[in-house]
């Protein structure tokens, strides 16, 4: 008789990080079930609505040995009642799923929350690292920031094991957001300002995010029911050098061009783009030495993240 798969509840898997994830799991000899708004008939599908406070998690969490939460409510922060949908989803909702699966006995709960929640830049400071004050930005980043301070609050009380993973920018095929403009943007042969920028960003490959989720599910921390990681790729480079990384994996010639960082921050900043601003131009360096210790090592390079990414979506 064949042992029995531990099960998995992943919230999200139909987005773009879970799609590469759940996949990935499977391979790890994990059974996946996955939350979803409404099903589509496949046999690893539990339906169970929208995510709230009110949110029935009773079938979902049935038998599960660990949750991986996924899902988020971003992208959406000039909308109608943003405040409480932010609220609802990102906070109640988390903390609503974390108690739920406690009572349940879920052996471990991972949470993916944002680099947000230390700010957008850290200019002229150290890399960031799991023990700094937080400074959140962002309904986001303040709705991440607040779920997790729940959840540490929540570990106090019950023996879950707990990681909260904070990642940078995500970059693979099917990402969105800056990564889907840049790379429009080098496919087209555009010409960027971005030859003058002398900055050091961190980013992470969804591979490298999905296998450190992998080493933590089977890696548990058995002396700390509540753990933080700060998880990114090795090399953190300048927007100029991640375009450069990005037209090589697309078989191009990038085509940067220099303005003075100050003026082109003036400029953003004029047209209301502030936080694309600090995305472009400010450092957000990360201290990953944490996750490193816990044995893991990302396993593709910036290269070969990108040129998967890109590879993927042409395919």
């Amino acid at each position: 008789m064949s042992e029995k798969k531990p099960v998995v509840l992943v919230t999200g898997a139909n987005g773009f990080v879970g799609r590469h994830l759940t996949p990935a799991m499977a391979r790890e000899g994990w059974s996946v079930r996955r939350a979803v708004r409404s099903p589509n008939g496949s046999d690893d599908e539990v339906a169970i609505g929208s995510i709230g406070p009110q949110t029935c998690w009773q079938a979902a969490l049935e038998g599960a040995d660990a949750v991986v939460h996924l899902a988020a409510r971003v992208h959406h922060a000039q909308e109608k009642n943003a405040d409480q949908i932010y609220r609802d989803v990102n906070i109640d909702g988390t903390l609503h799923l974390a108690r739920c699966a406690a009572a349940a006995g879920v052996g471990q709960f991972i949470f993916v929350s944002t680099v947000l929640v230390h700010g957008r830049s850290n200019d002229w400071r150290a890399p960031f690292s799991e023990d700094d004050v937080l400074t959140p930005r962002g309904l986001y980043g303040m709705s991440k920031a607040e779920a997790e301070a729940g959840l540490r609050a929540m570990a106090r009380d019950n023996d879950m094991n707990i990681s909260v993973i904070r990642p940078p920018l995500i970059y693979g095929a099917g990402a969105k957001g800056n990564f889907a403009l840049l790379t429009r943007a080098v496919d087209l042969g555009l010409p960027l300002p971005f030859a003058g920028i002398r900055n050091h960003r961190a980013f992470l490959a969804v591979q490298n995010l999905s296998s450190f989720i992998l080493h933590r599910l089977s890696h548990p921390d058995p002396t700390s029911n509540f753990e933080i990681f700060l998880v990114a790729d090795r090399e953190q480079v300048s927007t100029a050098e991640f375009i450069a990384h990005l037209a090589k994996a697309s078989g191009k010639r990038p085509r940067l061009f220099a303005v003075p960082p100050a003026l082109l921050g003036t400029l953003l900043e004029m047209i209301g783009r502030q936080n694309t601003r600090d995305s472009l131009i400010g450092s957000l360096e990360l201290n990953i030495s944490k996750a490193l210790a816990t044995g893991w090592q990302p396993p593709v390079s910036l290269d070969e993240g990108l040129r998967l990414a890109l590879s993927a979506q042409r395919n």
